[in-house]
């Protein structure tokens, strides 16, 4: 007998569709579907959470100097003529950033691996790409997800069931974050 259930899928298909949902829960933070798959989805996001909390605090900050170009009102690039050349003004600013540890950074192509990118658009003007962004899901995980379960030990899923579905009476549940 298998570790895992099959649900009726090439492991292509069940690979794929396993990571959707898994996205889905971590970004929504609840999902609908079938028992069946909302027990896979948990086994793979509770493994996922635990590996954040493992790993929240584990980096180091820096203070680095970068060159970034000056910007007027519109957003665009200042330039200036030099040298009968236009050329970029740049500005100097000191940032703060996160330096992984080699076992956050294992953990991040771990969440990475297993997690799709998703696209954030504007309410608005959802057809405007320019405005879309996308979310670093393993920044998610640890910034803000694994400080909600760094007091607890498991069990950050739960599993509601809400009946069978109409068409095929199949039992769907909410599984959502505690």
């Amino acid at each position: 007998m298998p570790g895992y259930r099959k649900l009726g899928r090439t492991s292509s298909q069940r690979k794929a569709m396993l990571r959707g949902l898994t996205t889905h829960l971590l970004y929504h933070e609840k999902i609908m579907t079938t028992e069946t798959r909302a027990k896979e989805v948990r086994r793979i996001a509770e493994k996922l959470i635990t590996l954040a909390v493992k790993e929240k605090d584990n980096f180091t900050t820096e203070t680095v100097t970068r060159k970034v170009p000056q910007k007027d009102k519109e957003g665009k690039r200042v330039k200036v003529q030099e040298n009968g050349r236009k050329v970029t003004v740049y500005n100097e600013v000191e940032k703060t950033i996160k330096k992984d540890s080699p076992s956050r950074l294992a953990a991040r192509r771990k969440i990475l691996s297993v997690l799709y990118p998703v696209t954030k658009t504007p309410e608005k003007n959802r057809k405007m790409r320019s405005q879309s962004k996308e979310i670093d899901m393993a920044a998610l995980m640890f910034d803000k997800v694994a400080p909600r379960y760094a007091n607890r030990n498991g069990g950050y899923t739960r599993i509601v069931k809400i009946g069978p579905r109409r068409g095929d009476a199949a039992e769907m549940v909410v599984l959502e974050l505690v």
